[in-house]
Order: structure tokens, then C-alpha cells, then sequence
């Protein structure tokens, strides 16, 4: 898509954060450090060449060294993993969609090993706008209810329900999706 209609370009501009300063309630990074609120809005997509593993009740989802980070201010990176180095067998279509001013339209995924299941557990975008298309097709995961790993290190799911961003060690806040960070 790439022209943009005027009711997103109005989403988009809602925004008063947008990467070009930190507010004064941030917390200064120190020099191993990086501080979610230096990253853009509109977000930024850059390659990982970190290992990240996704697994659900000991079963392997994913491995790769090729995600896609999301970049957006006051958010940890959501990591978007190729289709390639997902496991199909376990992950299957879901119902719903949702939309970003950022990305467009959303799908939704669901985890099912035969005896568990997780409903809406992933997301990705078939067709992103243009200015997303590095991450078409790539499938993130909420890391809520699954055990996800970055380079061997834990991560911890954003805060919220509806945030999928992972929070690992580098990265400090606060995160968009804690109590008073709607307007972020």
C-alpha cells in the first residue's frame, strides 16, 4: 500500500514521543544500555543476528538468527522471525485481526500441540505497508506464555496484554503498557 489513507495519517500523528528526545520520567541508559525511548516513530527495522528460540512446553517453535527487530519508541523490540525457521506443526492460523498505523493489517496465530493450545500467541503481516515490508510474513510472538531466549539470555514479555515486545537485558524504560502509558 502505498498510499497512505488520511484516518492512519491521523493515527500516526497522534504521537508526541518520537525517538527525537527522551521524556524527563525516562531512565538515562548507562553506556552498556539502551534506552527504548532513542528508538523512532515511525518504527525502525533492523536485523538481528542474535539466536532467538521460542518454545512451548518443552516443544521447539522457533530458532533463528535472522529476525527482524521493530524498533518503535517506548517499546521493546518486538522480534519478528522468518518463516523458514518457525515449526508449522505447531502453529496455526487464528481467528481475528487487528491493525497498526504503523504496519496494517495484522493476523493472528495460535499454538496447538495436540494437547495444548494458546490462542492468539503470534502475529504477523501478509501485506504491511511499504514502509514495513522487511517484515512481511515474519511471524512475532507474544513471549507471555512461552519461553523465549535471546542469544541464551530469558526474556520478559512486555508489559500488558496487547504489547508483544520482548524486554531483555540491555534494554531500560519505562515500557509503553505499564499503568499511565497510553498517551506514550
Amino acid at each position: 500500500m502505498s498510499q497512505l489513507p488520511d484516518w492512519v495519517k491521523l493515527a500516526q500523528e497522534q504521537w508526541n514521543w518520537r525517538g527525537t528526545t527522551r521524556p524527563p520520567f525516562a531512565v538515562v541508559p548507562n553506556a552498556s544500555q539502551i534506552s527504548v525511548w532513542d528508538f523512532p516513530r515511525p518504527p525502525k527495522y533492523v536485523e538481528d543476528r542474535r539466536e532467538v528460540v521460542i518454545c512451548f512446553k518443552g516443544q521447539e517453535i522457533a530458532r533463528t538468527k535472522n529476525a527482524i527487530l521493530v524498533l518503535e519508541t517506548s517499546h521493546p523490540p518486538s522480534f519478528y522471525v522468518p518463516p523458514k525457521d518457525i515449526n508449522f506443526n505447531f502453529l496455526k492460523p487464528s481467528t481475528g485481526n487487528s491493525f497498526c498505523e504503523w504496519k496494517g493489517p495484522a493476523q493472528y496465530w495460535d499454538i496447538d500441540d495436540g494437547i495444548n493450545q494458546l490462542k492468539k500467541v503470534a502475529w504477523s503481516y501478509a501485506q504491511p505497508f511499504d514502509e514495513a515490508k522487511m517484515i512481511a510474513d515474519h511471524i512475532a510472538f507474544y513471549p507471555t506464555q512461552l519461553q523465549c531466549t535471546v542469544d541464551g539470555q530469558p526474556v520478559l514479555p512486555q508489559p500488558s496484554g496487547f504489547y508483544g515486545g520482548w524486554i531483555t537485558p540491555e534494554l531500560v524504560g519505562p515500557f509503553k503498557g505499564e499503568p499511565g502509558s497510553e498517551s506514550w
